[in-house]
């Protein structure tokens, strides 16, 4: 029987529990967290916590690609010497940095907020697909690049998205399958995933492997 761990302060440990809240964080590591912000001063504690606030009171989401901003317009869609043409369509905030760090792209982005995932009760209206629509339809997009996890939820995604749309002239790409099945964006190495950029394929040649 695992005993439950007793703390000498109340504070201390609900502290400990809102830490360990956060993703990949256990009562150990949050404990750890908790008392070296105990050894800080106080401006310096302020400081960590006020930035927590202000980001999530300040944040804006970008009213065009859906990435996170400090403006009404992200840096990526207000940068004048990006390709408007080509549009990478993302699971999450996450990838738009990891294929960002690989400097091998330089269109724009579309953030689709998730994947379709029925057992996790999210379906095509949770995802930002109606605006990505509306992109496609205003007539200066040329190619969409499809760069979801290869998942199976990945996967499912990238075909609804092309039967919805590719009524549209639009060339449909996906990222190379240099990248493993199974494999989610952002843990991919940023070699690889620059390359299943440069390399990518047309969308109905995919469905063909």
């Amino acid at each position: 029987m695992i005993k439950e761990r007793t703390y000498p302060s109340k504070l201390l440990e609900n502290a400990v529990n809102e830490f360990s809240k956060l993703p990949g964080i256990g009562s150990k590591t949050a404990l750890r967290l908790v008392l070296h912000l105990l050894k800080q001063s106080n401006e310096e504690v302020n400081l960590f916590g006020n930035s927590i606030i202000k980001l999530k009171d300040e944040i804006i989401y970008c009213k065009s690609c859906h990435n996170i901003s400090d403006t009404e317009t992200c840096s990526i869609c207000g940068n004048p010497s990006r390709d408007d043409s080509t549009i990478c369509v993302v699971e999450n905030i996450k990838d738009v940095m990891a294929i960002e760090n690989t400097h091998q792209f330089n269109g724009k982005y579309h953030v689709l907020g998730g994947i379709i995932s029925p057992i996790d009760g999210i379906g095509p209206s949770d995802l930002n697909i109606a605006s990505l629509e509306q992109k496609i339809q205003a007539g200066n997009i040329k190619e969409v690049i499809f760069a979801l996890s290869t998942t199976m939820e990945g996967d499912t995604t990238n075909f609804y998205i092309y039967k919805k749309l590719n009524k549209y002239p639009v060339e449909f790409s996906t990222i190379a399958r240099g990248v493993s099945i199974g494999d989610e964006i952002e843990y991919i190495d940023e070699i690889t995933l620059g390359r299943s950029i440069v390399n990518r394929m047309t969308f109905e040649m995919s469905l063909s492997r």
